[in-house]
């Protein structure tokens, strides 16, 4: 059903972010700040698979390369705190509204990074375009790991969040909020582009690019814009996810966080409104659960993983019958 219109999908969807935005907060005012922790990563880690289902799911661009965008958006809110901290800039006064400026640098240079990246990645087709967003991200990891001032391999800390208007990051509830609201922003974001006329020209060039070039359309421009929207929306998620941990590395960037990313859009159910944020809530809970079980909680959990992969088709949403046929 086009636009939004009362679909199976999108009553999922409404249910799926009024849990996640009604739970963490109850538990907080139960005494359980543990899992408002929880609920935080994962509305952030949520952002990220949207964004990525952008160019996976409606664009069929499996990017293996996608947590370089988080990682540079990270890095966008750590490398200014540093200085503010240890080089005096905060007498220009900019530190009272540092926000301002960190995540609109993260959002730009992620932007940047997956315009100049995007522009040679999408020369390629199919095993190839997977290599060489790998190789991108590889080469953005050894960058960061070779610089010494941020702390290479061993990261680094982040002394103070940053600060916006209205809103005190340093409140677990209130940045909770913010990540929350900017998951719904983010849904309804990827929704309204994937209906829209420039949605469904790229979905038509995932099926048969060909006859979409035939024609008239110039389907290079349409993936290349859909990555940079993509990579600008990862970038976002790293600036939150920075001032969640206050402490980036550059494993931030690692080919296995963009694996995981993929897991989660592939499944909740790709090209579908409530796939990537189902995919985000089973991943981080199935995580947390098997975690407390065991040390050896990776196997199970990738059995699990392998098993919704080969025999739940369609991912969770698919399971609800909410995938089209």
């Amino acid at each position: 059903m086009g636009g939004f219109g009362f679909s199976r999908t999108t009553v999922l969807s409404v249910v799926v972010l009024g849990l996640l935005g009604l739970v963490p907060p109850i538990l907080q005012w139960a005494g359980q700040p543990f899992y408002l922790d929880v609920a935080t990563r994962l509305v952030i880690l949520a952002i990220a698979a949207v964004s990525l289902n952008l160019i996976l799911g409606y664009g069929g661009m499996i990017s293996f390369g996608h947590a370089a965008y988080v990682g540079l958006g990270a890095y966008a809110v750590g490398i200014p705190a540093h200085h503010w901290l240890y080089g005096g800039l905060e007498d220009w006064g900019l530190a009272t509204v540092s926000g301002l400026v960190q995540i609109p640098l993260a959002v730009g240079v992620s932007a940047l990074f997956a315009l100049v990246t995007g522009a040679i990645c999408l020369r390629t087709k199919g095993v190839y375009f997977i290599m060489i967003t790998m190789a991108f991200a590889q080469m953005a990891f050894y960058a960061f790991v070779s610089i010494s001032e941020y702390g290479g391999d061993d990261g680094l800390v982040i002394d103070t969040r940053s600060e916006l208007p209205l809103v005190n990051l340093d409140d677990p509830l209130q940045l909770f909020w913010l990540a929350w609201g900017s998951l719904v922003v983010a849904v309804l974001l990827v929704r309204m582009i994937a209906n829209s006329r420039f949605g469904m020209v790229l979905q038509g060039a995932k099926g048969n690019d060909e006859r979409v070039v035939m024609l008239g359309f110039n389907t290079y421009l349409y993936r290349l814009t859909a990555y940079v929207i993509s990579g600008a929306m990862a970038g976002y998620a790293g600036a939150l996810m920075a001032n969640f941990t206050t402490f980036i590395s550059p494993d931030t960037m690692s080919w296995a966080n963009s694996g995981e990313l993929m897991f989660m859009v592939i499944l909740g159910g790709t090209a579908t409104t409530a796939g990537p944020v189902l995919g985000a809530t089973a991943f981080v809970l199935l995580e947390e659960f098997l975690g407390s079980l065991t040390i050896y909680w990776h196997l199970p959990f990738g059995l699990l993983l392998i098993g919704m992969v080969l025999w739940g088709r369609g991912g969770i949403v698919g399971l609800f019958g909410g995938r089209k046929k």
